[in-house]
């Protein structure tokens, strides 16, 4: 049996400068992400780490962003 621990979550995402800078961007991944990763603050974008779990791969915060800017990682690929 394996020592690792399942948490049930199998990706990770990073938003790059300096577009979680831009507070715009912010407010439009908060109102195009289905699952409520992410969260517009004053500094800009903020991942909510305990709505990674739900994260469906649909996309749409990579389109939104400019291209780079944001990554979706999947850890079961790792």
């Amino acid at each position: 049996m394996s020592s690792k621990t399942l948490n049930g979550v199998f990706i990770d995402v990073e938003v790059e400068e300096p577009a979680k800078s831009d507070i715009e961007l912010a407010r439009e991944l908060e109102e195009v992400c289905p699952v409520g990763i992410f969260r517009a603050t004053e500094a800009g974008t903020e991942i909510q780490q305990a709505a990674l779990d739900e994260c469906v791969l649909c996309d749409l915060c990579v389109e939104a962003a400019p291209a780079g800017s944001i990554r979706i990682i999947k850890l079961y690929e790792q």
